[in-house]
């Protein structure tokens, strides 16, 4: 499988992150700000926005002295135990807080081995996940997940997947023309959600963002009723801006 080469706005926020985390895990006893600054090179303003997430997410941990310290979650994920299960954990927890924030059923996915996969998601009583009606596999074609994850695929691999799983018509809003297909998803810009508006299924509207660490292709993605449409594109503009900490999260 080769990856398009366009790199998104996570991928750049989660390396410098990467970096700065590293800078404080030399510094077992505590490093400031101005030193995470000039051992990275990172913009002051950056680092900053940079630093407050490390520490909402507990990668790292202001001390007394305003110095910084690797956080738990740091620790565990990074840690010789069990690390699947407290990447699971973590991501699971991240998944939660975000179901909340958004007030809507929030999906991580990945395509692996010529599939997609629903691998975590996190719902409730008031932000009800999709009735899959069509498996979610043969219908990348029609959701926010499997076109985002497309749009990850080179034009081989995409006609590849839609060999194996033909573009049938779920909604009249359903894209069933390849070159069609994928027109719209060359045309998708790398920092803008993608939208599902009733291609999956009649009454449900989707986003998801793309979320590649190295080879891995993945998407962070949420579903709303139409009846909450109007919600839609703020609610996408949050997603985008929490998949950083999830790409961080499955990068360490």
């Amino acid at each position: 499988m080769t990856l398009r080469p366009e790199p998104t706005a996570p991928f750049h926020s989660v390396q410098y992150a990467l970096r700065a985390l590293e800078t404080v895990a030399r510094h077992a006893g505590g490093v400031s700000e101005a030193q995470i600054a000039r051992e990275t090179g990172l913009p002051a303003g950056h680092l900053a926005h940079l630093l407050l997430m490390l520490r909402r997410e507990e990668y790292v941990e202001l001390t007394g002295d305003g110095g910084y310290v690797v956080g738990e979650s740091f620790l565990l994920l990074s840690s010789g135990g069990d690390r699947k299960a407290a990447l699971e954990g973590k991501l699971q927890r991240s998944l939660s807080a975000l179901r909340d924030t958004v007030g809507a059923a929030v999906y991580l996915s990945s395509y692996v081995d010529g599939e997609l996969r629903i691998t975590q998601y996190a719902d409730g009583p008031r932000t009800p996940k999709v009735h899959e009606w069509v498996d979610f596999r043969v219908a990348a074609h029609a959701t926010a997940v499997g076109k985002c994850l497309l749009t990850q695929l080179d034009h081989d691999d995409r006609r590849d997947h839609l060999s194996r799983h033909r573009a049938a018509r779920l909604t009249s809003r359903t894209i069933t023309n390849e070159k069609v297909l994928f027109r719209k998803l060359d045309a998708q810009p790398v920092t803008v959600p993608v939208l599902d508006l009733q291609e999956y299924a009649v009454g449900t509207v989707c986003a998801a963002v793309p979320i590649t660490a190295g080879r891995s292709v993945g998407s962070l993605a949420l579903s709303l009723p139409v009846e909450h449409a109007h919600r839609l594109r703020r609610a996408a503009d949050t997603l985008n801006r929490h998949a950083a900490p999830m790409l961080l999260s499955l990068s360490l």
